[in-house]
């Protein structure tokens, strides 16, 4: 419980350190007063001025943040200071600082996924099909087949990419078929009958195929290899929660309550089953979270990054900057309606828990390579 506890943490404070670092940074470099830039949350423990900026350390040990000068309208100022407000910035200048956070969380993705591909190889298109999942009680399973073998021919017909297996396989629901298979340096042949109405989520046969395996290339070949992959897999991670969001937000429109969500606590409970599977667990685990925190700050919600991008468009569109109570009074509505949907996330967590056990079985594995 302790080591959850401390991964925990170091995920939570890692993810919006990062988001807050990003916003600090580009903040600084287009002239933006930093009045306090802070790891954790206050009370405070220790803080030093170091030029215009208190940087300090707080009590609370999750995240950090980060406090520009003139970050609401109508904040007074002194009058030295006007011109290194938020506010003052041209809307290039304020639009850059919003989305620096969101780009610092895709980024650190980018990382945590990188170091993964590193480890554990380069996705690679091969001319072989291999089993990669076989279901319990399959036809597959009692036939005797078994991971990593590959499928060399069906009926005497060459075997050599999923689509022609998955046509023969179906083809032949209900009858006989066989199945012949590389194993190491043997070659075996297996009789089985697919069945005709798999359970839900399995084929006929009751595996998982692919014709991707895992290269590794020289070490110093490797980072950058990595990094590509890494990169591709925060977007296919971006676009997988894009879809999740829309779907969500089209269920919650049709008045129903979405259920496959996590709040604190569910991800407490994932962080505990990461550390039991390893670090790269973690890091896939650290990857997703950094992309979900992304995708939900860019929406167009008050309260968070896409919300203050709203406004910048009602100037642009308009040519006059919101009246500063009517954008506090929605940055409140919206932060109170956020505070809420925590809440309600949170309950929905603890009555899912003790339902059951299974919360970790609906998060998407890193594809097909490492099981999580």
């Amino acid at each position: 419980m302790l080591i959850t506890i401390i991964a925990f943490i170091i995920i939570l404070s890692l993810l919006v350190f990062v988001h807050e670092f990003g916003h600090f940074i580009v903040a600084k470099k287009t002239g933006m007063k930093i009045e306090e830039f802070g790891f954790g949350y206050p009370p405070r423990i220790w803080g030093k001025r170091i030029g215009e900026t208190i940087y300090s350390i707080n009590a609370l040990p999750i995240g950090g943040f980060v406090k520009i000068l003139g970050e609401e309208l109508g904040e007074s100022v002194a009058k030295e200071d006007e011109k290194k407000t938020f506010y003052s910035k041209p809307k290039k200048a304020r639009t850059a600082v919003l989305l620096a956070g969101v780009l610092m969380n895709f980024f650190l993705a980018v990382i945590a996924f990188s170091i993964i591909y590193t480890q554990i190889g380069i996705p690679t298109m091969t001319d072989k099909v291999s089993i990669v999942g076989i279901a319990e009680n399959s036809p597959a399973a009692e036939a005797g087949l078994e991971l990593e073998d590959v499928i060399v021919a069906v009926d005497g017909q060459e075997i050599k990419d999923n689509e022609s297996f998955i046509q023969l396989t179906d083809g032949k629901a209900g009858e006989e078929m066989l199945i012949e298979v590389g194993r190491g340096e043997e070659k075996l042949a297996f009789s089985i009958i697919p069945r005709k109405t798999p359970p839900e989520g399995e084929g006929p046969l009751g595996v998982v195929i692919s014709q991707t395996e895992m290269k590794f290339y020289p070490f110093w070949e490797m980072p950058i290899r990595g990094s590509i992959e890494g990169f591709k897999e925060a977007l296919v991670w971006t676009r997988l929660i894009l879809e999740f969001v829309v779907g969500m937000v089209s269920r919650l429109f049709a008045g129903e309550v979405p259920r496959d969500i996590a709040g604190p606590v569910g991800i407490f409970q994932i962080t505990g089953r990461a550390v039991e599977s390893g670090y790269l667990t973690i890091l896939q685990f650290l990857g997703i979270l950094s992309v979900n925190l992304m995708v939900l700050n860019i929406l167009p919600f008050p309260a968070l990054d896409g919300g203050r991008l709203v406004f910048i468009g009602y100037e642009v569109v308009t040519g006059r900057k919101p009246k500063p109570s009517i954008e506090r009074w929605i940055n409140t509505v919206g932060m109170i309606a956020l505070m809420l949907l925590l809440f309600l996330v949170t309950v929905n967590d603890v009555a899912r828990i003790i339902e059951t056990s299974g919360l970790l079985s609906r998060l998407a594995p890193l594809r097909e390579f490492l099981p999580f």
